[in-house]
């Protein structure tokens, strides 16, 4: 796929159009059905929107042109097997894990050992064919595939991906991991996984979504998880993100809560090109608790945007929000926080904070907290701070014989924490603090 693109993205936006009329063309007989109902609506919206411009409120820090710029292989063959996997296992990794090759569900690398009784996971066409009540009653009811103009493409395309269901009042003890490989080795490659998790009442799971490319060539992912949070559930739920410098990560994560539930997200950026995260949690149920915490750590011209979101539309909920980036070299951060409070939502409350580090004149950090309050009995939040790292301390630690660049590495690694103890699956927690150590080091 060597096509020349337009400045406007025009050659990209109509290879993914094209890609939509075939997948449509090989239904045979079952477009009628509701959820390709439901792609043709989408794929509609994303004709009409196509691809953000830095003229969009939403995107103004976050240009795309190099990446509509490019073409893009949904579809690349790949011989990507084991000893592959070998050289980018993480240690002690144990429990249900779930390998996404450029997009596509692998069988054979993955195991789940959880019960069936308290876990069903299905490729998502598996669960098409075989649970089609539960994707039509969840798929694209709560990611807004109307005015998002990625997330409509992804609701178009998207054939791959996975679905987790929890049955009612169960403890699934082995965390469910997926991880999502892109192989760019052999030509720019794209994938649009789509997930969905649907956790039912009384019961707790922790999930984990991790990205990694290998390869020398492009690579775009853009995915969009849905999670249902029913009564009184508790999930922990973790992104890591450890892409290439010529990588290109959307994502959206799209959360739905139910009275008394609780709902813990850290997102973790080590590596990526460009990256935009997007973390969305609606609380529609009292006494709900929603906790959102993230880490990014950008060098070179590495670019990192999270978007988030809490709405709170019923009374007595509580969420807490706390953001950190150490940005390095000529990288770029955005940070877009918003906050809803409805006239219902009385009794809330809500806490928002961005901290950030800088370490060299070169890099840019953009900060918009958005809090929008239409109740009056409430607590709510907000704020954002970025710098440079204490010299003051430095200098102390340099007074007991540390050396300078070790100092500040652990003054780093100190300011990190944070997000990153926060993290209940060990092995993911370590493998995080390996990463960024390196990179610290490094930089």
């Amino acid at each position: 796929m060597n096509s020349i693109e337009n400045k406007d993205g025009a050659s990209l936006k109509a290879e993914l159009v094209a890609d939509f009329q075939a997948s449509q063309a090989r239904l045979n007989g079952k477009s009628n059905l509701p959820v390709h109902q439901l792609r043709g609506e989408a794929m509609k919206n994303f004709e009409k929107l196509g691809f953000p411009s830095i003229r969009h409120e939403e995107w103004k820090y976050s240009n795309v042109s190099n990446l509509v710029k490019q073409t893009f292989d949904f579809h690349t063959k790949t011989d990507f097997n084991q000893s592959d996997l070998d050289k980018i296992a993480l240690p002690n990794l144990t429990g249900n894990v779930l390998y996404f090759i450029n997009g596509v569900y692998s069988a054979e690398l993955s195991q789940i050992v959880s019960p069936d009784n308290k876990l069903k996971v299905l490729p998502f066409a598996e669960a098409l064919a075989q649970q089609p009540e539960l994707i039509e009653g969840h798929f694209a009811k709560y990611a807004n595939y109307e005015t998002d103009a990625f997330t409509a493409l992804n609701t178009a395309l998207s054939h791959d991906g996975v679905v987790v269901q929890v049955a009612d009042n169960k403890i699934v003890e082995e965390p469910i991991i997926l991880r999502f490989i892109t192989d760019a080795r052999t030509a720019n490659a794209g994938s649009q996984p789509r997930n969905l998790v649907v956790v039912g009442k009384n019961s707790q799971v922790k999930i984990a979504e991790a990205y990694r490319t290998v390869g020398e060539e492009a690579a775009f992912v853009n995915t969009v998880t849905e999670i249902v949070v029913a009564e009184s559930a508790m999930v922990d739920y973790y992104k890591v993100q450890n892409e290439s410098d010529k990588s290109y990560h959307i994502g959206t994560t799209q959360v739905y809560q139910k009275s008394n539930s609780y709902f813990y997200a850290a997102t973790v950026t080590i590596n990526g090109g460009f990256v935009r995260n997007n973390l969305n949690i609606v609380l529609d149920g009292e006494h709900v608790e929603s906790h959102m915490y993230g880490l990014y750590v950008p060098n070179g011209k590495q670019h990192v945007d999270n978007h988030t979101l809490v709405d709170h539309q019923k009374p007595n909920c509580q969420s807490n929000e706390l953001y950190k980036g150490v940005l390095m070299d000529k990288s770029t951060g955005v940070f877009n926080g918003k906050i809803f409070v409805r006239q219902d939502a009385q009794k809330t409350n809500a806490y928002q904070n961005c901290r950030n580090v800088v370490t060299s004149d070169d890099a840019i950090m953009n900060t918009k907290p958005q809090l929008e309050i239409w109740a009056d009995d409430v607590k709510c939040s907000h704020g954002t701070t970025t710098g440079k790292l204490d010299d003051e301390a430095i200098f102390y630690m340099q007074s007991r014989g540390i050396p300078k660049k070790e100092a500040i590495r652990l003054q780093l690694l100190a300011f990190a924490q944070d997000v990153v103890t926060q993290i209940k699956i060990d092995s993911i927690r370590e493998y995080i603090e390996e990463q960024i150590l390196h990179k610290l080091e490094v930089a």
